[in-house]
């Protein structure tokens, strides 16, 4: 499941060795608390009610083969934002999805954005899985995702060959950097650190809040441990069918869906962006742009921040150009389509600075750590299509209709065919007995995890499913909804979800665009703005 790149916030831990010993029930792991020496407090300064708050980290030790717990283990980088009030319920452990997301800065995200009873009630605490951040991350191939790239959309036997070799080489970096660390990346892998991270913070249940990928982690989970868990939340639901293949093919769709929305939007405004009056001719416009980058990428020089000199050449074609508008299909809101209609509208003036900017802010990929973890999971959590022909028989079918993502999801996923570690077979998730009620949020109009999941993990564990109805925003949640954030509130806090089995909530309306044409200064402050915003992992 294609996800945007994730900001890696901390870098604390390094891998250890233990002396092998006989199989038996590993030691209740201690977590040492200290003041976070990393970047974590002054990300949280970036939060008004989080200014002077103590973050802490801690090393979760954990074995590297559950069925070896006297061998060789992993650090786990953990955080925690502990609560405000006297007697707090325990821990919200949070997740951000990915896979290859980073836990440690979205509880900072997650507490800085809480209310204050929710702050009371709580030590917001997050991990960073196995491979990713602060925990012996992870990096294959670096320089991997680097620009300018082959076109995403292949024409010729040629172009078929580089991305197939392309991944197969990747698929062999990975083995011969990590051996056999690749066969313990499994979302069960992660699960198990969860369950250690329960034991850690000396609570009796699990209480969890995921995102996205942080669903499925939710719901494995829920039914490997049903009566340790208390408080679940799962905003954006992955739906359990289909892992992953068919996952990341109902995603081709869902993607193009709301690309032609933001373009309907753009022509909406055409007063404004003057790219087109139509969803067909601002959809055009995009394709001339990047049909033109591919004859002759753009370059720009930007800074690390708005305020800071340009030193940083960045380049553009056309992967790049769609690695930066993959952030419409994410979210409306959030200052992002109004920065990407600025784009194009720069574009439209002979500026490209704007799309310089936007790539640099919404599309660079990091391939440590992220994307690195992310094949280890998904390459393994279950098996792929052996047959290079299964694989482009069904994308090229699908971007006949779906050409947005289409190829550049096929080429994203397919170290996965090379992969060497063997792939596991999914967890059934479904309700056992033990599990209480679990609460549900899902957007109608989410594109990277498709509506269909909401209902589908709903139906599999019960509880409660909250519809954000024309929504199109993927983690709902803390977004601004206030409809929603109650809900969220009041089942923390009390256990109490609302009557029946599903509740719709409006979205929030469309975003209003830019009074004027911005700068090239102003759409880089927008852009940073937009960065910072976004919740990590998100």
């Amino acid at each position: 499941m294609r996800t945007p790149g994730v900001p890696t916030v901390v870098v604390l831990l390094l891998a250890g060795a233990a002396v092998p010993g006989r199989a038996e029930a590993a030691p209740v792991p201690e977590l040492a608390w200290k003041a976070c020496r990393s970047a974590l407090p002054a990300y949280a300064g970036l939060f008004e009610s989080l200014k002077g708050v103590r973050v802490e980290c801690a090393k979760l030790r954990v074995p590297v083969d559950r069925s070896r717990p006297g061998g060789r283990t992993i650090e786990i980088a953990v955080s925690r934002i502990p609560a405000t009030g006297g007697k707090p319920r325990g821990s919200l452990v949070v997740n951000p999805g990915g896979p290859g997301g980073t836990g440690t800065d979205f509880a900072v995200a997650v507490a800085g954005r809480a209310s204050k009873r929710v702050r009371a009630a709580y030590d917001i605490v997050g991990f960073d899985p196995r491979g990713t951040g602060g925990s012996a991350p992870m990096s294959c191939a670096p320089g991997y995702f680097d620009p300018v790239r082959r076109d995403y959309n292949p024409r010729t036997p040629e172009d078929f060959s580089y991305w197939k070799k392309r991944a197969r080489a990747y698929a062999a970096a990975c083995h011969a950097k990590y051996g056999d660390l690749l066969d313990h990346l499994k979302s069960t892998d992660t699960v198990a650190d969860m369950e250690s991270l329960r034991k850690a913070l000396g609570d009796n249940k699990l209480n969890f809040y995921g995102v996205s990928y942080g669903t499925y982690l939710g719901g494995v989970y829920a039914t490997l441990h049903p009566r340790r868990v208390g408080r679940m939340v799962l905003d954006s639901n992955v739906s359990p069918t289909g892992v992953w293949y068919e996952a990341n093919l109902r995603q081709n769709r869902t993607f193009d869906r709301n690309l032609d929305l933001f373009f309907a939007w753009v022509a909406r405004h055409d007063d404004v962006f003057g790219v087109g009056s139509t969803r067909a001719e601002v959809r055009a416009f995009y394709r001339r742009t990047r049909a033109a980058l591919a004859r002759k990428p753009v370059a720009g020089r930007v800074g690390k921040k708005p305020a800071e000199a340009e030193n940083k050449l960045v380049r553009v074609g056309p992967d790049e150009l769609d690695d930066a508008f993959l952030a419409a299909g994410y979210r409306a809101g959030d200052g992002v389509w109004p920065l990407l209609g600025q784009a194009l509208q720069a574009r439209k003036e002979g500026d490209d600075r704007g799309i310089v900017l936007a790539y640099q802010y919404l599309g660079a990929q990091k391939e440590s750590g992220g994307y690195a973890v992310y094949t280890g999971t998904q390459c393994t959590d279950a098996p792929w299509p052996s047959r290079w022909s299964r694989w482009r028989r069904d994308h090229a079918a699908l971007a006949r209709r779906y050409p947005f993502m289409t190829w550049s999801n096929a080429w994203y996923n397919l170290p996965c065919r090379y992969w060497k570690a063997a792939p596991g077979v999914p967890v059934e998730i479904r309700r056992r007995a033990g599990l209480p009620p679990v609460l549900l949020f899902q957007a109608t109009l989410d594109a990277a995890t498709p509506f269909r999941g909401g209902p589908e993990m709903r139906r599999r564990l019960g509880g409660h499913l909250v519809v954000e109805e024309r929504g199109l925003t993927h983690g709902i949640l803390q977004r601004g909804n206030r409809a929603l954030d109650r809900i969220f509130e009041r089942y923390l806090l009390t256990g109490r979800l609302p009557q029946g089995t599903t509740t719709r909530v409006p979205a929030l309306p469309e975003p209003v665009p830019p009074a004027g044409r911005g700068t090239a200064r102003q759409i880089a402050q927008d852009a940073a703005r937009v960065a910072q915003d976004a919740l990590p992992g998100r």
